[in-house]
């Protein structure tokens, strides 16, 4: 079996329920302007508003940031559901994140089963536990084994 190297529509699907769609600019609970598909709007860049098309066509572009990250740090072979979980996890928390997490030293020395199970940590936003980080990573870690999310 070859490596993945996109996100799959269930991957997508997670990460757009995840997400949710704002045609509108809102700030995100980091302090970002946001907009779409969780898309952090960079300085200069501005839309009135987005129809969920034009959104679904930025989110893939971002989803292409977050996957790179991942190929770039994991130095194991992943699953299609591996790759779509740590995506999903980069494109919510970021590269750094998973470029300082143990779930990525686990991962890297094959500790699949451990590394798996470290995504469940984190559902916290400060020492606060949220309940949509949490059935979020439930939803990553069920992509991870294999199982619908």
């Amino acid at each position: 079996m070859s490596q993945p190297t996109n996100m799959s529509t269930a991957g997508l699907n997670l990460l757009k329920r995840s997400e949710g769609f704002r045609g509108f600019r809102y700030i995100d609970v980091n302090g970002n302007p946001t907009q779409g598909y969780g898309h952090k709007l960079r300085p200069g860049e501005s839309y009135p508003i987005l129809t969920e098309p034009q959104a679904a066509t930025i989110l893939l572009a971002d989803v292409r940031i977050a996957v790179q990250a991942v190929l770039r740090l994991v130095k194991v072979p992943l699953s299609q559901g591996q790759l779509d979980a740590l995506a999903d996890f980069t494109f919510n928390l970021g590269a750094g994140r998973l470029a300082g997490s143990t779930l990525l030293k686990d991962l890297n020395a094959g500790g699949y089963a451990s590394a798996g199970e470290q995504l469940l940590l984190w559902d916290h936003a400060g020492s606060v536990e949220l309940e949509a980080l949490r059935a979020r990573r439930e939803a990553e870690y069920n992509l991870w084994r294999g199982l619908p999310a």
